[in-house]
This record gives C-alpha cells, structure tokens and sequence, in this order.
C-alpha cells in the first residue's frame, strides 16, 4: 500500500493506517502473529451548536454483532446493558456509555485477539441512540489499536443523515488471518436492521438503558 496523506484517502501516515473506499482492508494479525487485546475507540463532536437539532442532543454509541467459531452470536452494546466480557465468551467488552460525545477518550470496546481463532466474525458499528439522525455534525471517527502494527482509522464520512445506524468495520477471520475491512455503511434502521444486512439472523426484542 503506497502512503497517501491526503485527506479523506486511504494510505499510511505515522503509523495510522486510514481505511478508504480505494484502500478498504488491512490484516490485523496474520498467521503465527501474537496479539493481545485490540482496543476500538469512538470518538465524535460534542459541546458545538450545530449538534442540536430541535433541541435534543445526539447520543451516539458504539457496539458490535459477533459470531464465535462455534457458531455462537450476539451483540455487546449499552442498550439491554450487554457490555460483554473480556474473560469468558464473547471475549469482547464495552468500557461505557458516552451519553453525550463529551468524555474526553470516547467510547472505547475492547476485543482479545490473543486467540483469534475463537472468532469468525465482529461486525462494528455506531447507533444513533437518542436524538435526531445528523452524521455529518457527529464527525465521528473510530480507531481501531492492535497491540502490534499500526493503528487502524475508519471515519464515519459520506454521511446519510436521515440513517439511524452505521455500520462501520467488519473483522474477519480467514484461516487464523483477522482483517478488517471499511464498511461506513449506513442504515435506515436499528440494530434488527444491521443484522439483517448483514446476514446475522438473530432474534431481536426492544430494550432501554
């Protein structure tokens, strides 16, 4: 991959790798390469004007779909309280809820990749929990720190602002391989919605938090 550092392209600067719609996957841990826990962090715009639309604030949060190697799946998210855990299935952990874009480290989960053959697949993505759907004023990023190589950037661009849910990266895993491949796929719709484009086929019910 040759380094581009343009804005809004693909490429690599000081060890930061930013996905793009020309540059969408890298390998995040290749065969026989230790890694540990990978951090995902979401960071989006708080405190400014143009967050507030008829009043309400956006609360944007971060959450994934996973799929075990056992076929097992399900979501780790704020809503419902499934902040998952790092020490026992689905070894994947939310830290907290960011209600409004205001901490200064985001929203962080946390995916141990030290055995990554426990994993098929983990779908991530950000939902627009409470206020009116603006994207483009979240000017959402998330990056994804591997404890090896560089950093991985996916910013939430060519927003649809009427979509109430992004779906973000996907993590694959292909022969013992994890790669993550830019997906800033917006969706008219909750989280049934992104399983069903995504083919999850889970069960879904309503919940709060």
């Amino acid at each position: 991959m040759a380094a581009d550092n343009r804005a809004g392209s693909g490429g690599v600067e000081e060890n930061k790798v930013t996905l793009s719609k020309a540059a969408p996957s890298v390998d995040l841990a290749k065969p026989g390469e230790a890694q540990g826990v990978l951090r995902v962090n979401l960071r989006w715009a708080s405190g400014k004007p143009r967050l507030f639309r008829r009043g309400r604030s956006i609360d944007l949060d971060l959450g994934c779909l996973y799929e075990l190697a056992d076929g097992s799946k399900g979501v780790v998210q704020a809503l419902g309280n499934n902040y998952g855990s790092l020490h026992a299935p689905p070894f994947i952990e939310l830290d907290g809820d960011d209600r409004s874009g205001g901490s200064v480290g985001g929203e962080t989960m946390r995916i141990d990749l030290g055995r990554p053959e426990q994993f098929r697949r983990v779908l991530i993505y950000a939902f627009i929990y409470e206020g009116v759907p603006n994207w483009a004023a979240a000017d959402g990023t998330v990056t994804l720190v591997p404890t090896s190589g560089p950093q991985v950037e996916v910013r939430l661009d060519s927003p649809v602002d009427d979509a109430r849910s992004c779906a973000i990266a996907l993590l694959t895993n292909t022969g013992g391989r994890i790669s993550v491949r830019r997906e800033v796929n917006y969706i008219n719709g909750a989280q049934q919605a992104l399983d069903e484009a995504y083919g999850w086929g889970m069960q879904w019910r309503e919940a709060r938090k």
